[in-house]
């Protein structure tokens, strides 16, 4: 199993009073962090037009975590792919990847929030064609031949410029949650990110179930398993102190309450919002969706979720960079994870 942190958002809770310059440069100086503890990866993710400053650039904030990395892959979680220009997109990536040495994954995403699409312009209901046009795009762009587009989007015959830096070119993953776009993944993709656990908490076994829906495509399409990636994030936090989960579920709570609200509010020009109290109630409904403990009891979750991938070459992302939490406290639960999780599951 590889270990990833995660996910940068660079979000602002409204206890957190640093500027957005000093969330930034902390975001990366965590990332330095996590590539000096052992991490294997580090994964961003990206959203637009919200009142608490979620990360919308994900590829340069990539470039800048390359810029002061040397070792540690780095990995889109997701790029929303329907919201870029797939040729520009090709060129961004691929220089991300040459200044990262060859450590880039683009994760892609077909996105879901219609604020997005309709700002940028883009139709909502085209996304699953624009996400595999994209796909398409990309690795056309990355090889030798010439770069046409695909159905959606077609282009003159072009020679794009950069290439990456691996002559395969960069791993494309897919995130998703539906059947559909996860069988997706299975007959386009390098890779899957499952990005279930919002609606119901991400067990194992639909761990199990949804890879097997990838493995049938794999099959349907002559391709191998061997040449796959699995992976997957959760909410994680690892403590010493046998109350992990009080010390834990304000900060959750915020930033699931903030895709709830993201679903359906539109761009806020009034104060950041805060979110309501939680409740015990509702503290006891999140409590499944989270892998929270000491770092025996986090050792002994990520074993299931190991065992349930099977053979695949699985990736499990820490979601340990939380808004609101203190710095220091998130660097504890880092060195934690690192110390006396990774040894025990790798």
């Amino acid at each position: 199993m590889k270990l990833g942190y995660g996910l940068i958002t660079c979000q602002a809770h409204p206890d957190d009073k640093r500027s957005e310059q000093v969330r930034y440069l902390d975001a990366i100086e965590l990332a330095v962090e996590a590539e000096n503890l052992g991490f294997d990866s580090v994964w961003v993710s990206e959203h637009h037009f919200l009142d608490d400053g979620y990360l919308p650039s994900v590829l340069p904030m990539c470039a800048a975590i390359a810029a002061k990395t040397s070792r540690i892959t780095i990995g889109t979680a997701v790029a929303l792919a329907p919201l870029y220009d797939p040729l520009r997109l090709a060129e961004d990536a691929a220089c991300v990847d040459l200044i990262a040495q060859g450590r880039l994954i683009l994760g892609l995403g077909q996105g879901w929030r219609a604020e997005e699409f309709d700002a940028f312009r883009v139709p909502l209901k085209q996304r699953p064609h624009l996400l595999e046009d994209s796909i398409l795009t990309l690795r056309q762009a990355w090889s030798d031949g010439v770069t046409t587009g695909g159905t959606v989007l077609k282009y003159p015959q072009l020679n794009v410029r950069p290439k990456p830096a691996r002559v395969e070119g960069i791993p494309v993953w897919i995130g998703a949650s539906a059947e559909r776009a996860i069988r997706r993944a299975g007959r386009l993709a390098d890779g899957y990110i499952a990005s279930g656990g919002f609606t119901e908490p991400f067990t194992p076994d639909e761990l199990r179930k949804q890879l097997s829906w990838i493995l049938e495509e794999l099959a349907a399409a002559g391709r191998s398993s061997e040449n796959f990636s699995a992976s997957m994030f959760l909410p994680t936090f690892v403590s010493r102190d046998t109350d992990a989960w009080q010390q834990f579920r304000e900060h959750m709570y915020y930033t699931y309450w903030k895709y709830e609200d993201m679903s359906s509010a539109r761009s806020r020009v009034e104060a950041l919002q805060r979110a309501p109290q939680l409740s015990e109630e509702h503290a006891a409904k999140l409590r499944p969706y989270a892998i929270v403990g000491t770092p025996e009891q986090v050792r002994d979750d990520l074993r299931k979720y190991e065992e349930a991938a099977g053979e695949m070459d699985f990736h499990y992302i820490a979601r340990l960079d939380w808004p609101g939490m203190d710095i220091n406290h998130q660097r504890e639960s880092m060195r934690l994870f690192a110390n006396e999780v990774i040894p025990g599951v790798r």
